[in-house]
């Protein structure tokens, strides 16, 4: 857990989890946190070895500690810490202070050493568990079987190995529980050595009556540590909710900052004008920028940067400005806007300032992109569309919009916001006003197919494992494989072992029941995500399917899609691609038309490398496959078998997406040390690549971010965290960023153009589809070689690259012919 530049929040999120537990639980008057201050304590002082062991405070708690201080503080909390002491002296001086003015005590801990202040007076609260465990003196008593004044006797036995205290030799938990109850106390114990049953521990603690000695001076917390401070400081003050609004902003705490209370008086309520006729032409005469935000017709409301108004019915003069591209349309999902306004036959045009594509473009790694995120991070306000208080909304658009405009010029994102994402969102939103249409019957078709293959599949589970059971249910498939079946444990998760895909693919190799369990689950989600889902999605007005496409989601600048997901339909299962062949063109006079960048991130990367090999490779239109292959194994072009071929392929498209050995050889099924051979012998023949991974690592590592070859960013803060793994993980999305990223903007640059084409040449094709390098168009028969020419035209050329851009052009009736 951490905020989008990196800061991280785990230790914060977890400690105001507890504290909130606490208040809720107790709804304490009197209050204190507690905290060390060095590890040089008067223990230290007489121990020198004391804590010796623990390894200092990892980087990313320690900046975190003093962001605890800051939210307990803004609680109205106090903070007590004495040089010299530990926390757990203070908390032991306190409760003792506590009790002489018969103030009962809850201490909040899950050290089992401040048992020992338990009393009639003093509970100890352990939070961790699910509502936590509180223990008084009969609690105590019943989980260790001794006393709490008894616990330090226990641990002065036993030893502490977290705080590195020595215990005696032989004596662990249960031992020293049995001489405590058996003696009293560990004073008495050393009084009667000789009466001590066991001769190898009576020895054992003969031998080292100075070392309890030294332990029960460490154990012991001393409850007289001099505090300046009176009672009533203690007292919980009024939270500064403005304080904690600042601090869970910063830290990206949504759930935090929406439970915080926000005084009424902070958020006026806004009055919405209903505008009448002659009101309506004066406020829209000479307009240049038209704001406008709703859900639906009935919510719409409209401001021109002075008042907001809602219309009754949207009438003549208001179609009329809506359809004017001339006035420029600004407000939040301005495509959402525009799609549902085309169903009530009203035209929107001219989108030219969308707040949520600019908080977007700013900041491409939040969560989300919600109205109420971007007025907390750019206005410092709370708000949330649920209210449905539209003119409010609207007036935090009008004032988000010139913040957002500076932003995007500082970062030097205009020409991205304004000559790509916007106008790309007007693309989208006809696409999906146009729809796609789907054949039913081969679904219907399919589905049966799916059920007959489901009931066998399930009757050859059963016999495979010999019974009956939920195959749904992970408890239920671990009893099967790993307890009644045997097979081995590949990895664990939090309630079991794992029966992940991995692991099913790893076990079916010694077994066939994972096999089929892995196609059950396939042809499962295949059947419930698609061949079932899609003809529930048809609209009953178009008859058609009207996918969302989103253009907010990635970091890298892809698109993705919904409602349903086109981009995970799988294109290389038999299943798959008969889904496919139920996206059909709109007649029998039509066509489907697809185009499918080749090897689109490959050539980037020759292109922002400048590697010559690779370079030359695209030019000379050598299969770049079979080249690689031919340099890796050192052998004649000729000479290269498809087995190098694909060696070179993986090696190839894994480099893009900062390949590693480790995963090399999981993908290729060979040692670690031959894949890293594989990716020595690739930087030796293409330097150029190395050099570009070095460089685009060290960029990011500099400025915090990467960019593609049209300035679109990319922050990336963990790529200096300290974790190993993290960072690892972080240097592969500096790598790929500006590829996949750069692939992304070239195949909206094409869109762009192509639609403006279609509109141009009054064209009846459209656009349907976007699946990551490939376009789909719905052309009818007699328009198939202009638009071929016209597509390949544009995707080849709408930017030019070092290399030749290739394009590959079928057409089909449904989208699996072509």
């Amino acid at each position: 857990m951490s905020t989008s530049y990196g800061q991280p929040t785990n230790a914060v999120y977890g400690f105001l989890n507890i504290l909130n537990k606490i208040i809720k639980r107790d709804s304490p008057l009197f209050m204190a946190a507690c905290f060390d201050v060095s590890r040089d304590t008067f223990r230290s002082k007489k121990f020198a070895e004391y804590k010796l062991q623990r390894p200092p405070m990892p980087d990313d708690l320690k900046s975190q500690i003093p962001i605890i201080k800051e939210i307990i503080l803004a609680y109205g909390i106090k903070i007590i810490e004495k040089e010299g002491f530990e926390a757990d002296d203070i908390i032991a001086t306190l409760s003792r202070k506590a009790k002489k003015e018969s103030i009962p005590v809850t201490i909040v801990s899950s050290d089992k050493d401040i048992l020992q202040l338990v009393d009639d007076n003093t509970e100890v609260f352990s939070p961790y568990k699910d509502s936590g465990v509180s223990y008084n003196k009969e609690t105590v008593v019943e989980k260790y079987g001794v006393k709490a004044e008894q616990i330090t006797d226990i641990i002065a036995l036993m030893g502490d190995s977290v705080d590195n205290i020595p215990g005696v030799p032989g004596v662990g938990e249960k031992t020293a529980s049995e001489l405590i109850k058996e003696f009293g106390s560990l004073k008495n114990l050393l009084l009667n050595i000789e009466n001590i049953k066991k001769e190898k521990i009576k020895q054992s603690i003969a031998s080292n009556i100075d070392t309890l000695k030294l332990n029960m001076e460490l154990v012991l917390l001393v409850n007289d540590v001099d505090l300046e401070f009176d009672q009533q400081d203690l007292k919980i003050k009024e939270p500064d909710y403005k304080k904690l609004f600042e601090i869970f902003k910063r830290l990206e705490f949504r759930k935090m900052l929406e439970n915080l209370p926000v005084p009424a008086d902070e958020k006026p309520k806004q009055e919405v004008a209903q505008i009448n006729k002659n009101r309506l032409e004066g406020s829209l005469k000479n307009i240049e920028e038209l704001y406008l935000l709703g859900d639906n017709l009935e919510s719409l409301v409209f401001s021109n940067g002075r008042e907001c108004f809602r219309l009754e019915n949207i009438d003549n003069a208001m179609k009329v400005a809506l359809a004017d591209p001339k006035i420029k349309k600004i407000g939040h999902d301005l495509k959402k806007i525009k799609v549902f306004l085309a169903r009530e036959d009203i035209v929107l045009e001219g989108l030219y300032f969308d707040t949520m594509i600019a908080a977007y473009l700013v900041n491409p790694s939040r969560g989300g992109y919600e109205l109420g995120d971007i007025v907390l991070d750019y206005l410092g306000e709370m708000f949330s569309l649920d209210s449905k208080d539209y003119a409010l909304a609207l007036e935090y658009i009008v004032k988000l919009k010139p913040v957002l405009e500076k932003l995007l010029k500082e970062r030097e994102l205009g020409d991205l916001f304004n000559n790509i994402e916007m106008p790309l969102s007007q693309v989208l939103a006809e696409m999906e006003i146009k729809g796609i249409k789907i054949d039913t019957q081969v679904l219907k078709e399919l589905g049966s197919e799916l059920e007959k293959r489901l009931i066998e599949l399930i009757g050859r589970i059963y016999d495979l494992s010999g019974t009956q059971f939920n195959i749904n249910s992970p408890k239920q498939l671990r009893e099967i494989l790993f307890e009644k079946l045997k097979l081995p444990v590949v990895k664990k998760s939090k309630t079991g072992p794992s029966t992940d895909e991995e692991v099913l693919r790893k076990l079916s190799e010694v077994h066939e029941l994972p096999k089929d369990l892995l196609e059950y689950r396939q042809l499962t989600k295949l059947k419930t995500t698609y061949v079932d889902a899609l003809p529930q999605l048809i609209d009953p007005k178009t008859g058609r399917i009207h996918t969302s496409f989103n253009q907010t989601v990635t970091e890298t600048g892809r698109l993705s899609s919904s409602n349903p997901n086109l981009q995970n339909l799988p294109i290389k299962t038999d299943i798959g691609a008969r889904i496919r062949q139920a996206v059909v063109a709109k007649d029998k006079h039509s066509y489907l038309l697809a185009c499918d960048y080749s090897q689109i991130e490959l050539r980037i990367l020759a292109h922002i490398s400048q590697d010559e090999a690779l370079l030359a490779a695209f030019r000379d239109d050598q299969d770049v496959h079979k080249a690689t292959a031919a340099l890796i194994f050192g052998v004649e072009e000729k000479e290269v078998t498809d087995q190098m071929r694909e060696v070179a392929k993986r090696v190839n498209f894994g480099i893009v997406y900062g390949l590693t050995s480790y995963g090399l050889s999981k993908d290729l099924k060979v040692p670690v040390d031959q894949a890293q051979a594989f990716i020595d012998a690739y930087f030796a023949r293409y330097p150029k690549v190395k050099e570009y991974i070095d460089t685009e690592i060290k960029k990011a590592q500099d400025n915090g971010f990467v960019t593609t070859i049209l300035g679109r960013r990319r922050y990336i803060p963990e790529i200096n965290n300290k974790n190993l793994g993290i960072r690892q993980f972080a240097q592969r999305q500096a790598v790929n960023t500006p590829i996949q990223g750069s692939a992304s903007d070239l195949i909206k640059l094409a869109m762009i153009d192509i639609n403006k084409q279609l509109k141009e040449k009054k064209l009846k094709s459209s656009m349907l589809i976007q699946v990551h390098d490939e376009l789909v168009f719905d052309v009818p028969a007699a328009e198939l070689t202009v638009l071929t020419a016209l597509v390949k035209e544009s995707m080849e050329n709408v930017l030019k690259l070092s290399v030749p851009i290739k394009v590959t052009i079928k057409f089909g009736k449904n989208w699996l012919e072509t």
